[in-house]
């Protein structure tokens, strides 16, 4: 098989052995993978991939059609289209999936929409509400809406019941978050929308000021994505007076069970608005996966709505 490869920093469309499916693992011929930050991290030599998964081959999420399956799978089989986050090594044309982990394709949905989905939904819906148990008719802010994590959070946040603002800087894709139901803002525009009982925080330390100062009494702040910085001063007193929370998580590391666990939240509770089409993936661009240095450089340049997502041969679908 061939897959993206990280060789001294570039990307290369390089030749590996085909993988094999061990014990409860599916083989699955990936149609197509969607990009994240811990991908241009991992380029970068900052975000290393877990013990068992490729060093060289990137790719935390992947959705393809089932070719092979290990001893005791009981639930897919050849043929199948499934879609899920994995550890890495998803941007090659084969990889191994544990079918504890993997979630159905609907019908409906193109090759596209499927690679882009499953980091993006399973990481905004462990947040919103594995964590902070964001509930009907609660305020919900969620900064860096436009990004792919940014969209899911804004649209299962609304189809929850909440009432949702969302901060987008580039002026140029507000009318689009907002067509998913939100109160879209500039990053510096919250005057009068808050206070807010759950937080996303997908942009990072310039905004914990003013997520402090707008929380409701038991509000929640999930951190989940850094980029503009990762220190940041925190008012203590501020949090006391709210009886507040702040926490951090990542999907990557987690052991299997968790992992699972989270699969089978987002299949029972997300998988049915996305096949009714009450949840979307907003796909910004998509490139060949031969092509991945180019896909990385502009995904890396920022001012994107949605996600940009790699095609493998085959992806017609």
């Amino acid at each position: 098989m061939h897959a993206v490869t990280i060789v001294d920093g570039k990307l290369e469309w390089r030749e590996h052995p085909d993988p094999s499916p061990g014990p409860g693992e599916l083989l699955v011929a990936v149609r197509a993978a969607g990009l994240n930050a811990s991908d241009m991290l991992q380029r970068l030599g900052l975000y290393p991939a877990p013990p068992g998964v490729p060093a060289d081959v990137p790719g935390l999420e992947l959705a393809g059609e089932v070719v092979a399956v290990g001893p005791g799978v009981q639930r897919f089989g050849a043929g199948d289209r499934v879609m899920a986050v994995v550890g890495g090594g998803g941007q090659a044309e084969l990889a191994v999936v544990h079918e504890r982990t993997a979630i159905p394709v609907p019908d409906r949905i193109s090759w596209e929409m499927a690679g882009g989905f499953p980091e993006t939904f399973t990481t905004a819906h462990d947040a919103l509400f594995t964590q902070c148990g964001l509930a009907m008719g609660e305020r919900a802010l969620v900064h860096g809406a436009a990004g792919g994590v940014g969209t899911a959070g804004v649209q299962l946040a609304v189809v929850a019941g909440a009432q949702v603002t969302a901060t987008v800087r580039n002026p140029g894709h507000r009318e689009a978050v907002a067509a998913f139901g939100a109160t879209v803002v500039a990053p510096d525009g919250l005057a009068g929308h808050g206070p807010f009982d759950v937080v996303l925080e997908l942009v990072g330390a310039p905004n914990m000021a003013a997520n402090l100062e707008g929380l409701a009494l038991g509000g929640r702040i999930a951190v989940i994505g850094v980029g503009a910085g990762a220190v940041a001063e925190v008012n203590l007193h501020a949090l006391m007076a709210r009886r507040g929370r702040i926490h951090g998580s990542t999907l990557r590391p987690r052991p299997l069970e968790q992992k699972a666990d989270a699969a089978r939240k987002v299949e029972a509770h997300v998988l049915p608005f996305l096949a009714a089409g009450r949840v979307t993936v907003p796909v910004a661009a998509t490139f060949p996966m031969a092509e991945a240095e180019a896909a990385y450089d502009h995904f890396s340049a920022g001012g994107k709505l949605g996600k940009v997502v790699l095609l493998a041969p085959g992806a017609a679908r």
